[in-house]
């Protein structure tokens, strides 16, 4: 079954009972249920914290969307990210993470999980000797990567990484917040856990924080659903249903946003102000064969530096059409100073290493038509039409 009929009817794949045949997935608003009234022969519910029909419902089409085994949605995407830390590691673990990670990834590991006497180690990922050199002198229980990274968009090679796991017995997560699982699947590429932020291209409309996490394995899908029972990070029912009405769109939004980033990826490159253009659906790109074989659309998150800071302002501050906003994968087009926003946790000497300074632009490419919002740039860089050819 295509993805696309999958996601069109998600109460006739689910495995929802419902009596009255709702085609679409019905909100279970309730804390408890009453085992006397329920359903014989089919699953008994008790508290929505540890199982609830509409979370199950979501559950079950993320997992045969990832082709997995089992998972669960969570309250936002760092629940999902620390559901998975909670289920595989433990004090004096070590893990090893893609340096161009998500600010809250950074922060989580370097200030939570450092409490806790677990360590993190850091590699490019598009360096497979420098990620074998970590994993061949550390005991590494996890390795951790984004693909495509957020904010330098670089491409990591994700059945490479699988294999070198693999190799030196670590399990590997992927943050498929940006590409999702319309674009690429972690699971077939070898991964042991496939994680993402509902929050942004899934629900698709800024309406909803939220989040999953999906095992390739029963064990560990089994130990996830255990955990997020234990600490409470499930999901709740009116939530699911938000996300859920993104679903039947989710892959015609990311192929029209597709095409706008593009488009206005090559509009940027012809600036004098844009000093760099980093997209991978642009030829130039350094991982540009490796996004095309891995993933099947480019997710529209594009990264530029301008001439300077003071540039970075004015584009920031003169939009009409951009909001100044965190996040991507939504309808509406953003721009954020990640320095400032989303990686303002970082220290300056981290930023450097992964190529972020003040003059650093994210734009996240939403549904507004391509043309308007090239001109949105023009007039915000006060730039004459005629000199953009």
């Amino acid at each position: 079954m295509q993805l696309e009929t999958l996601l069109a009817n998600i109460t006739q794949h689910a495995n929802l009972v419902d009596a009255y045949g709702a085609t679409h997935l019905p909100i279970y608003n309730t804390a408890t249920f009453d085992h006397k009234r329920q359903f014989p022969n089919h699953k008994n519910y008790d508290y929505s914290r540890t199982d609830n029909p509409t979370r199950n419902a979501l559950e079950d089409i993320f997992t045969i969307a990832e082709n997995g085994a089992g998972g669960v949605c969570t309250n936002t995407g760092v629940g999902a990210l620390a559901l998975l830390f909670d289920t595989v590691l433990k004090s004096g673990d070590t893990v090893l993470v893609e340096r161009d990670c998500y600010g809250g990834t950074y922060r989580m590991l370097n200030i939570l999980l450092e409490k806790q006497n677990i360590k993190t180690c850091y590699a490019d990922f598009t360096d497979a000797i420098e990620v074998e050199n970590v994993l061949k002198n550390n005991a590494i229980t996890l390795v951790l990567c984004e693909s495509p990274t957020n904010p330098s968009l670089k491409i990591v090679d994700l059945k490479a990484v699988a294999e070198l796991s693999k190799k030196y017995n670590a399990l590997f997560a992927v943050d498929n917040s940006m590409a999702t699982f319309a674009s690429q699947k972690p699971l077939d590429l070898g991964a042991d856990f496939s994680l993402f932020s509902a929050t942004k291209f899934i629900s698709g409309h800024g309406s909803v924080v939220a989040g999953a996490i999906i095992a390739k394995t029963d064990y560990w899908a089994e130990r996830l659903c255990y955990f997020s029972n234990a600490n409470g990070r499930a999901q709740s029912p009116f939530d699911v249903f938000l996300v859920s009405l993104g679903l039947p769109t989710l892959v015609y939004r990311m192929k029209t946003q597709e095409q706008s980033a593009i488009q206005l990826s090559e509009f940027l490159l012809s600036l004098s102000e844009v000093v760099e253009v980093k997209f991978p659906g642009l030829p130039s790109h350094p991982q540009y064969e490796l996004a095309k074989r891995q993933m099947k659309i480019i997710p529209s998150v594009l990264t530029i530096t301008l001439k300077s800071a003071e540039k970075s302002e004015q584009l920031i501050r003169n939009t009409k059409l951009f909001g100044e906003k965190v996040s991507f994968g939504t309808s509406d087009s953003r721009l954020e100073i990640p320095s400032k926003m989303s990686h303002a946790t970082y220290s300056e000497e981290d930023l450097k290493k992964i190529g972020l300074t003040h003059a650093t632009v994210r734009i996240a490419v939403g549904l507004e038509n391509v043309d308007d919002l090239i001109a949105d740039i023009q007039q915000a860089l006060k730039i004459e039409t005629s000199k953009c050819v």
